[in-house]
């Protein structure tokens, strides 16, 4: 019984310093560990993943998780209450609507980069559309929605610039983002289809049929920001210096992107 009682005794000692270590942060640090969410744009997927991993390795008590998809259909989901704490839009309009609402931090939003928009055909294709006027011998052409995908949007502008809206229209194959239209001409379901130029590079399937003039369309910008309902301000802030840091920067621009003026 005094053995039993001696083995009690340290075991409630042990559980006691366990809580107390715990709470000061030196034991149990998996409890210290906070997961950023993430909402970002879909053609930023790849450099998001880079960045990822070099900012986890220097802060190994944050976690981030990622929600990639159309800008528009993210910003809808922020300005519906959904847990996310920080937001990089493809475009200026979904972020000025949350700014407008109130839901972004002031102090820490920034435009950071820009891209541009290209016209692609299956790597393997006929060799029918070989510039932007060749797009009316296509059968079908993929664009993401233009009321969510900005880059569905800049391709309707370009098309409605040069004259074209009205012949492509018949024949257009829309995607709910931008990797969609993507895997549409790597897959040959459509002969052509308007994406970032990043998107193109990550891609061994596809090739580049025409650079889109940056006069055909809106600027393509990528506004970044913290979302002022994050339950995790403080590391929301310290990813969002990070993204902003000239490290980040420069692996953007590793993946195609440039730097906004």
């Amino acid at each position: 019984m005094r053995n039993l009682a001696w083995l009690l005794a340290f075991w409630l000692l042990g559980s006691l310093y366990g809580c107390t270590a715990g709470e000061n942060g030196r034991a149990g640090e998996g409890t210290d560990k906070v997961e950023l969410t993430v909402s970002a744009a879909a053609s930023l997927r790849e450099a998001l993943e880079e960045a990822k991993t070099a900012f986890e390795r220097k802060n190994p008590n944050i976690r981030i998780q990622y929600n990639f998809g159309a800008s528009g259909a993210l910003q809808r989901q922020i300005s519906e209450g959904a847990p996310v704490d920080l937001f990089f839009s493809a475009a200026p309009e979904p972020f000025e609507k949350l700014k407008t609402e109130g839901l972004i931090d002031p102090e820490h939003e920034k435009t950071v980069l820009a891209n541009e928009l290209v016209l692609i055909v299956p790597k393997q294709g006929d060799g029918a559309v070989q510039s932007l006027d060749d797009i009316t011998r296509a059968k079908r052409v993929a664009i993401g929605l233009p009321e969510s995908v900005p880059a569905g949007m800049y391709a309707k502008q370009t098309l409605e610039k040069a004259g074209l809206w009205k012949q492509v229209k018949p024949k257009l194959v829309y995607a709910k983002d931008v990797r969609q239209v993507l895997t549409y001409v790597e897959t040959g379901n459509v002969d052509a289809g308007f994406v970032y130029r990043t998107d193109a590079l990550v891609s061994n399937n596809v090739k580049i049929a025409a650079a889109v003039p940056s006069g055909m369309h809106d600027p393509i910008v990528y506004p970044l920001g913290v979302v002022k309902t994050s339950k995790h301000l403080k590391e929301a802030r310290v990813f969002y210096a990070y993204l902003t840091s000239e490290q980040a920067l420069q692996t953007f621009e590793q993946q195609g992107f440039r730097r906004a003026r």
